[in-house]
């Protein structure tokens, strides 16, 4: 019974795979779309613009400090998840192929040890890869996003 228990187990974990390395290879081209948004923000700043908080105080100057750390949590909400999820698929995709590449080694098939680990050690690179582009650029418009705020308390205390 546990050897059942134990091939369905392994069977259900082969079956993600293949799902995991698209995600994967979808969130390290993700990555370099956040690199060049986070650019492009970067030289919109230098010249005085590229402000998305201020601007959307500006549209709309009633919304609460609440209202406006939300507007910037959701700014940042699928970078962040992104920098979080990468490195956790990154190991999903490292341990699925080790089993296969464990039960090659046993039977002596060296080839297949080789593929499976060459799978496992390139998608473990390309998603910590993804995950430091994608942590690095929203930890820095976090900053941004708290200078914003900063600037929006100046003008309403100027206003008051």
């Amino acid at each position: 019974m546990s050897h059942l228990v134990e091939l369905t187990m392994y069977q259900i974990s082969q079956l993600f795979l293949l799902p995991t390395l698209v995600l994967i290879a979808a969130l390290f081209l993700y990555a370099f779309w956040v690199l060049g948004e986070f650019l492009v923000l970067a030289l919109r700043r230098k010249s005085g613009k590229g402000r998305p908080l201020l601007a959307h105080f500006i549209r709309q100057p009633r919304l609460s400090d609440d209202e406006l750390d939300v507007f910037a949590h959701k700014l940042l909400e699928n970078q962040r998840i992104a920098s979080r999820v990468t490195p956790m698929l990154g190991l999903v995709a490292t341990m699925i192929p080790m089993g296969p590449a464990l039960k090659s080694l046993s039977d002596g098939n060296l080839a297949d040890v080789s593929h499976n680990l060459t799978i496992a050690f390139s998608a473990v690179i390309l998603a910590l890869i993804a995950a430091s582009i994608t942590y690095w650029a929203v930890n820095v418009r976090r900053r941004w996003l708290a200078e914003e705020l900063l600037e929006i308390q100046a003008l309403r205390g100027a206003n008051a």
